[in-house]
């Protein structure tokens, strides 16, 4: 069984399923904050635990992440179960993402057919290019097979790819950027950049919101 929040709001104009990163689960506050943000643009949003933090929770140890097969057969199945609640329900476009390391899992299911088919496009908010202080170790597949559009939203200065770094990635023409000024890994930037990790929640989520309000209107 696996854990799952549902922030759902009055006439929504979109679903989103929003997966939380490596070191923190669905209730943390950057999670808890963008679904709030993107509420109140009438989008409704599901997280959900992936399983070894559901472990974490139950026995108080700390686990490493699933392997990838078993993060991208997780989220799989919250987006089958989601469209077989919603299937006799006026259909809302329906949107993937997450932050870091589920932005990733979303990314890879974006180039599988069957999945991708039930999709309008996938946001990621601080995309892991590589780990931290391995550049060379890409991980660029996900952002090179994709069949949907993919919004990226990332810190200038993110150490797991940064602004100058992804300038020379080759990624589809389907990904677009959205780079936030000074924002680190979390977005959150310093502060002489003049910028609050307010102000870039904000951004992050405004662009995920004209994102899909784009994707829906082209579909």
């Amino acid at each position: 069984m696996i854990s799952k929040i549902v922030n759902n709001v009055e006439n929504p104009i979109a679903q989103i399923i929003f997966a939380h990163g490596a070191g923190a689960d669905m209730h943390h506050e950057f999670m808890a904050q963008i679904t709030a943000l993107l509420n109140q643009a009438n989008i409704n949003v599901l997280r959900f635990n992936f399983p070894y933090m559901d472990k974490r929770a139950e026995t108080g140890k700390r686990y490493p992440p699933d392997r990838m097969p078993t993060l991208i057969d997780c989220y799989q199945s919250v987006i089958t179960e989601l469209v077989e609640q919603i299937s006799t329900e006026p259909a809302l476009p329906l949107f993937i993402g997450g932050k870091s390391m589920g932005s990733r899992v979303a990314a890879t299911l974006a180039g599988d057919d069957n999945i991708s088919a039930l999709l309008h496009g996938v946001f990621c908010l601080g995309y892991p290019f590589h780990p931290a202080k391995k550049p060379e170790n890409l991980r660029l597949a996900p952002l090179q097979n994709t069949s949907l559009p993919i919004l990226i939203v990332q810190g200038e200065r993110d150490t797991l790819g940064s602004a100058l770094e992804i300038s020379g990635y080759d990624t589809s023409s389907l990904c677009q950027y959205v780079f936030l000024t000074d924002g680190d890994h979390s977005l959150k930037p310093r502060v002489k950049s003049g910028f609050s990790h307010q102000q870039h929640l904000n951004s992050a989520a405004a662009a995920i919101v004209s994102f899909i309000l784009e994707k829906s209107n082209n579909a």
